[in-house]
């Protein structure tokens, strides 16, 4: 698997995980059967997905993507779509694992892809 296509399967995984989390505030506790199935079929691909690009990156480095990415998109969807509120702490927060993500694909010698 090249470079560039690693990356791709890493941003869907990440992207099936939001959109899965996001429908899980949504279906208000699987009982909007919409959502609740978004849910269902969002987690199955993100695992899926990841479990590809886990294939040719380290568990570690996939994972703190995978994650910080994660946190940072649900939080700015629950910011714009659901009202919820971020303070300055927050914003603090989320620079600060976009920070962490930065330092790993730019200084890490471990992501050997």
């Amino acid at each position: 698997m090249n470079f560039m296509k690693t990356w791709i399967i890493l941003f869907v995984a990440i992207l099936s995980e939001v959109i899965a989390t996001s429908a899980l505030k949504a279906s208000d506790g699987f009982t909007k059967l919409g959502p609740s199935v978004l849910v269902v079929i969002g987690y199955a691909l993100a695992f899926y997905f990841l479990s590809l690009a886990l294939k040719v990156m380290p568990v570690g480095i996939a994972y703190a993507i995978w994650a910080g990415l994660g946190i940072v998109l649900t939080a700015i969807i629950g910011w714009i779509m659901f009202g919820q509120k971020l303070d300055l702490a927050a914003f603090l927060g989320i620079a600060l694992i976009l920070l962490g993500v930065l330092v790993i694909n730019v200084f890490s010698g471990t992501n050997t892809l």
